[in-house]
Order: C-alpha cells, then structure tokens, then sequence
C-alpha cells in the first residue's frame, strides 16, 4: 500500500510541476510546487533530492507525449520525408492557436535555466537533439543535398516559431509550414 501512495504523490508532483514550470517558469518555489501538488515538503524530498531533479523528472515523462504529438507515429503513413517534416510544423501550427500553449517546455527551460548542466537542461537538451535528428533522417532520406544543414536550419524555424507563437508575437497560421517548404524546396528535398 506504501508503494502505491509513493507513487500516487510522485505522479501528483510530477503533474504539478509539468503543470506550473510550463505556465510560470523554472523559477517556482519548492513551496509553491508542494502546495499544488498537494504534498508534503517533506514527502518531495523523499522522492527527489530537490527542485532541480523533479523539474527534470518532469520533463522526462512528457517527452513521450511531446514526440508523438510532434511526428508521426510508427502506424501513420505519413507519406514521403518532405511530408513528415512538414507535419511537424503542421502540428506545431495547430498546437500553437491553442489558448494555453506558451511555447516548446523544452526551449523555455533551456533558456531559463542557463546551465547546461542541470538535470532539466541534460533532458531538455536531449529532447531537441532527438528533433534536430528527426529532421536529419527526413532530410537525408528525402534527398536533401546537405541534411545536416537542413536539419539545423528547421530546428531554427522550429524553435523561432515556438518562442514567437508562446510569447503571442506571431500568430503561426500558415506561416511556418511556407518557411519550412522554402527550405525544402532549396534543399531539393522529396
């Protein structure tokens, strides 16, 4: 019985703090996380050795979510690589026009924290590695003269577009999906 109380109070602070870093910063008090998790200062600290380490905890369960929201699955036949990056942005213009989306989680904590060392940058870092090599293998297969660039310059559009549409200085409509078939089209990729 222990365990599932563990457990269940570990979900509840990973909720939370996916919940509050995503909606208020990195910047939020161990105070603040336990309250609307609705556990103990005390209970935390048993689970995770601080703050740090539950924020990159929770970054760590939603990337499963974030990269099927973002590419297509194993059971989608989304076409030719051209067609599979250009669903990623597809689902980026969409997620984007909804109220509460305020950007990538993964580029704000980056840009938040800093420190390329902490727990949640190592995870944060490795959620961008993941795409930049997502938009590689596309490009590549999709023929694209140099795929390394390629990839590079999408996860520039990519994260622009992500920080512009999350801080409402752009409305994404069709925007990124033309951006994104320029460079295709430049690249020569099918």
């Amino acid at each position: 019985m222990a365990t599932t109380d563990k457990a269940s109070t570990r979900d509840r602070l990973l909720d939370a703090a996916a919940e509050l870093f995503y909606r208020e910063g990195v910047s939020i008090g161990v105070e603040t996380l336990c309250r609307s998790a609705g556990v103990s200062k005390r209970s935390m600290y048993q689970l995770f050795a601080s703050k740090d380490e539950v924020l990159a905890a929770s970054l760590a369960r939603r990337l499963p979510a974030y990269e099927e929201r973002l590419a297509p699955g194993p059971r989608e036949d989304a076409g030719t690589p051209r067609k599979r990056i250009l669903q990623v942005f597809e689902r980026l213009e969409k997620a984007s026009a909804e109220p509460a989306y305020q950007g990538c989680p993964y580029l704000a904590a980056l840009v938040e924290l800093k420190d390329p060392e902490h727990p949640a940058s190592v995870v944060a870092r490795g959620a961008k590695e993941w795409l930049l090599g997502f938009f590689r293998t596309q490009a590549a297969e999709g023929g694209a003269r140099d795929a390394e660039l390629l990839a590079r310059q999408l996860m520039l559009v990519f994260d622009g577009a992500s920080a512009r549409a999350g801080a409402r200085i752009e409305t994404l409509d069709g925007l990124t999906t033309a951006t994104v078939t320029a460079l295709l089209d430049a690249a020569g990729t099918r």
